[in-house]
């Protein structure tokens, strides 16, 4: 709906390092973020066009999760996100995948801030023959 408020969003709240904003006319501008660290992954901040377009803006996946942001640290980045007024909309879980819960963005779209359980190495459970 906004670029502004979806910048200050992403980059003040979650702490996403904003990318690129370039206008591309008076009414469209390219907005890249991507969360710290991201290795090249980049999410486009794009504004709706017309009355179909907004009508999805936060309901894209008819209210399920559809992105995912692993974390190293779940508890320090649940911390800061709680602190920085992002709405949990599930609270946390210890799942056998890992450590999980559900946030919206300040449209609703739904996100995982997942932090996975450490992988065991397939060869120490091989037993030697």
């Amino acid at each position: 709906r906004d670029y502004d408020e979806a910048i200050e969003f992403y980059v003040k709240k979650l702490g996403f390092e904003l990318i690129e904003d370039t206008a591309e006319s008076e009414t469209k501008r390219w907005v890249l973020v991507s969360p710290a660290g991201g290795n090249g992954v980049n999410l486009l901040l794009a504004k709706a066009v017309g009355e179909e377009q907004g009508s999805r803006v936060g309901n894209q996946t008819g209210g399920r999760v559809f992105l995912f942001l692993q974390t190293d640290d779940f508890w320090r980045d649940y911390k800061r996100f709680t602190e920085n007024g992002v709405q949990f909309v599930r609270e946390p879980l210890e799942e056998d995948y890992g450590t999980v819960a559900v946030f919206a963005d300040l449209y609703g779209n739904r996100w995982d801030l997942l932090e996975p359980k450490e992988k065991k190495n397939a060869e120490t459970n091989t037993a030697s023959t």
